[in-house]
C-alpha cells in the first residue's frame, strides 16, 4: 500500500497523471465493450469519460493539471482524423459513383441538425448565446468552438453541445436504423455510416467502424463534410440574417 501511494502522490503532482489515467480507464472501458459484444450502451468513450470525471472529483485534481498530460492524446486526434482518408481511398469507385447525392444528403443532413437545434432552443426560451452554442453541435468538438465563437456562441458550451450529441447519436443510432429498416448491406452500411458520421460526428464515426468497416469510412466521409460545409455557411448565413 504505501507504494501505492507514493506512486499516486508522484502521478498526481506530473502530466503523466492524465496521461496515464487516460489510457488506463480507456483500455479498460474498451475491454468492457468488448466483453458485452459492443453493446451500445456499453460505448468506452461515454464510461472513459464518466470515470475520468468521476476519478478527477473525488481526487481533486484540476483539470488543468490532469490537461496537461492528456494533450499528448488530444494532439493524435488531428492524425487520427486524417487516418480516416484511407478507407475511403480504398472506396473511391462508389464516391465517384455517388459523390452529388452524399454532397447533397450533406448539405440537407446538416442543415436539418443545425436548424432543428435552433429552433428547440429558442422554442425553449433560451439565452441567445446559448441558442447560437447549439448552432454547430454535429460538428466535432474543435471545430464547434471555432464556428460558435465567430457567430457569438459560447465556445466551451458549443463544444459540450457537441460532445453530448455525439454520445446520443453513437448510442441510439443502431436502434434507430434498425426500427427505420435500413438493411445491412452495401448501400445500408454506406447510408448508417454516412448519417451517423452526418449527426454524431467523430464519436458516431468511432462507433460506425467498430461495427463495420464500410459505415466507419462514409462516417468519415460525413464527418468530413460537415467540417467544411459548417465552417464555411454558418458563419456566412449568420452575417446576413
Amino acid at each position: 500500500m504505501p507504494r501505492f501511494v507514493e506512486l499516486w502522490i508522484y502521478l498526481s503532482a506530473t502530466p503523466l497523471f492524465g496521461l496515464t489515467a487516460t489510457l488506463v480507464i480507456y483500455v479498460l472501458a474498451q475491454a468492457l465493450y468488448a466483453r458485452l459484444n459492443q453493446a451500445a450502451w456499453a460505448n468506452p468513450v461515454l464510461w472513459s469519460v464518466l470515470t475520468l470525471a468521476s476519478v478527477l472529483t473525488l481526487t481533486k485534481v484540476d483539470y488543468p493539471t490532469y490537461f496537461s498530460g492528456a494533450q499528448f492524446i488530444h494532439f493524435l486526434l488531428g492524425p487520427a482524423v486524417v487516418a480516416l482518408a484511407w478507407p475511403l481511398w480504398e472506396r473511391r469507385a462508389a464516391l465517384r459513383q455517388h459523390g452529388f447525392a452524399l454532397l447533397a444528403a450533406a448539405v440537407v443532413g446538416g442543415a436539418a441538425a443545425s436548424g432543428s437545434a435552433l429552433l428547440l432552443g429558442w422554442l425553449a426560451g433560451l439565452p441567445h448565446e446559448v441558442v447560437l452554442s447549439l448552432a454547430p453541435k454535429s460538428v466535432t468538438a474543435p471545430v464547434a468552438m471555432g464556428i460558435a465563437d465567430k457567430i457569438g456562441g459560447i465556445p466551451a458550451l458549443a463544444a459540450v453541445f457537441a460532445v453530448v450529441t455525439g454520445m446520443v447519436g453513437a448510442l441510439s443510432g443502431k436502434t434507430l436504423f434498425d426500427r427505420l429498416k435500413i438493411p445491412m448491406d452495401g448501400h445500408g452500411w454506406m447510408a448508417r455510416g454516412f448519417s451517423l458520421g452526418t449527426a454524431a460526428h467523430g464519436i458516431g464515426a468511432a462507433r460506425a467502424l467498430q461495427v463495420n468497416s464500410d459505415a466507419g469510412a462514409f462516417a468519415g466521409l460525413a464527418l468530413g463534410l460537415q467540417v467544411v460545409l459548417a465552417s464555411l455557411l454558418l458563419p456566412m448565413l449568420f452575417r446576413l440574417f
